[in-house]
């Protein structure tokens, strides 16, 4: 259901998910509209930063030489099939990069807060709201989207800052997310931005489990409506 919501700045964080160069140059990984992806993160830091909200970023990757990876697509040279660690593509698109002195959280798993240390940093900020942005929307979103709901942050999931591989990846994912989003709230960039300005918007929040019922023909419907 919609509801007003309104976010203490002092109390909540941007964190934006692989925002890395792969996902709009190489042509295995590739984004649908990753661009305006980025137009509307950069917004959304703007409106962070201007508001004093905390903003951080995660970039996923992968060192095939340490152990603990078995079933890991890798190249025929032994790298990663993805976010190789010596791959430039790796790298976090400048546009939407780190501002002064914003933290950059190189994860190994999906889920950005997997590393202990990150809930506990977060923690020390007094951070009680995560608004997420970033790729992909049913694989490294989604995983800290959980994570995050499990240990206790409540959880802003800017869905049109958020992207995948196709539309329909990208919608499913996160009305599958929206189902389970409990004690968080659904929003766009203008909502996102007008938040961090302190205002009382109109969100889309869960109510009891899995409310969002949807078919092939009716998910693009539904998620307009979040």
């Amino acid at each position: 259901m919609r509801t007003s919501l309104s976010i203490e700045p002092a109390k909540a964080a941007l964190l934006c998910i692989d925002l890395q160069e792969e996902h709009r140059s190489d042509s295995r990984y590739l984004v649908e509209g990753f661009d305006g992806i980025v137009d509307r993160v950069r917004r959304i830091q703007d409106a962070a930063r201007g508001a004093g909200v905390a903003v951080f970023h995660s970039a996923y990757v992968v060192d095939t030489a340490k152990p603990g990876r078995p079933f890991h697509p890798t190249m025929a040279d032994g790298a990663s099939a993805f976010s190789d660690v010596n791959d430039p593509l790796s790298a976090i698109c400048a546009e939407v990069g780190p501002a002064g002195d914003e933290m950059v959280l190189v994860k190994t798993d999906a889920s950005t807060l997997a590393q202990g240390d990150v809930p506990l940093l977060f923690r020390a900020h007094g951070i009680e709201w995560i608004a997420v942005v970033g790729v992909w929307s049913e694989a490294c979103i989604a995983a800290t989207v959980k994570d995050a709901v499990e240990m206790g942050f409540r959880v802003l999931l800017v869905k049109d800052a958020c992207g995948s591989g196709s539309t329909a990846m990208h919608q499913t994912a996160v009305l599958n997310m929206a189902n389970r989003l409990y004690g968080g709230a659904v929003t766009d960039t203008d909502g996102a931005c007008r938040l961090f300005a302190g205002e009382t918007i109109d969100a889309w929040r869960v109510q009891g489990a899995v409310p969002l019922r949807f078919t092939y023909e009716d998910a693009g419907r539904i998620y307009e409506a979040l």
